[in-house]
């Protein structure tokens, strides 16, 4: 299954190069095999795999795919405005790059904000490249909670789809978007919510089934 979000492209590619591969058959056969590899290739980036999220209250499981590089405690004054932890997850190019919230929730606000494009692993990267932030508020026990999903450009990563409207309501391991070729995925929730941090940095992990925090829920 090939994911809505990079339709454009890989239907604009697959047309490209399924005439690169006829007219190199004709000509040289041999050749032929560079533009079915490409042509492999993008198809293969723009995966979407269906994702069976784990059942169960108080669990937060990972946007995306790919690496946990931190897992830092956040204060006031970050994007959650109360205490908590942010973990980050970095994307590589071979990752499945299809984004999906971390838990249910009604999405407040996304907002879209331009940047450079460093490395997605540069300290700096999470600070000053484009990126869009998705604000929900996750309902537990009865009370409200802030929840921020952060989208993050990186070197390569030159667009972010970030597909959701004020007032919709997201499921654990609903598609929220992607990003395009190699990137950053940081998950922001209060401490109250955060009694159990699951992974550990260098751990990979994957969208919408690697469960990052536990509120007392069971996996």
């Amino acid at each position: 299954m090939l994911t809505k979000y990079g339709a454009p492209i890989w239907i604009t590619c697959s047309i490209v190069l399924a005439a690169l591969c006829a007219v190199a058959c004709w000509l040289c056969w041999p050749v032929a095999a560079i533009p079915a590899a490409l042509w492999i290739w993008v198809l293969w980036f723009f995966r979407d795999p269906k994702r069976q999220s784990p059942q169960g209250s108080g669990l937060f499981v990972s946007p995306a795919d790919g690496t946990v590089t931190d897992i830092t405690p956040v204060g006031n004054d970050s994007l959650l405005g109360c205490d908590g932890t942010r973990v980050g997850v970095f994307m590589s190019v071979f990752s499945v790059h299809v984004n999906r919230s971390a838990c249910d929730g009604v999405v407040d606000r996304v907002q879209h904000n331009k940047g450079v494009f460093l490395d997605a692993r540069d300290a700096l990267a999470r600070e000053r490249n484009e990126s869009a932030d998705i604000f929900l508020t996750h309902t537990s026990d009865g009370n409200q909670y802030p929840i921020v999903m952060r989208q993050v450009a990186g070197f390569v990563a030159r667009r972010i789809i970030t597909d959701l409207e004020p007032g919709r309501q997201l499921t654990r391991g609903e598609k929220i978007g992607m990003i395009r070729f190699g990137s950053r995925c940081e998950l922001f929730i209060p401490t109250e919510l955060a009694e159990t941090v699951c992974v550990k940095i260098g751990e990979k992990v994957q969208a919408g089934i690697t469960v990052l925090f536990s509120s007392g829920g069971t996996v």
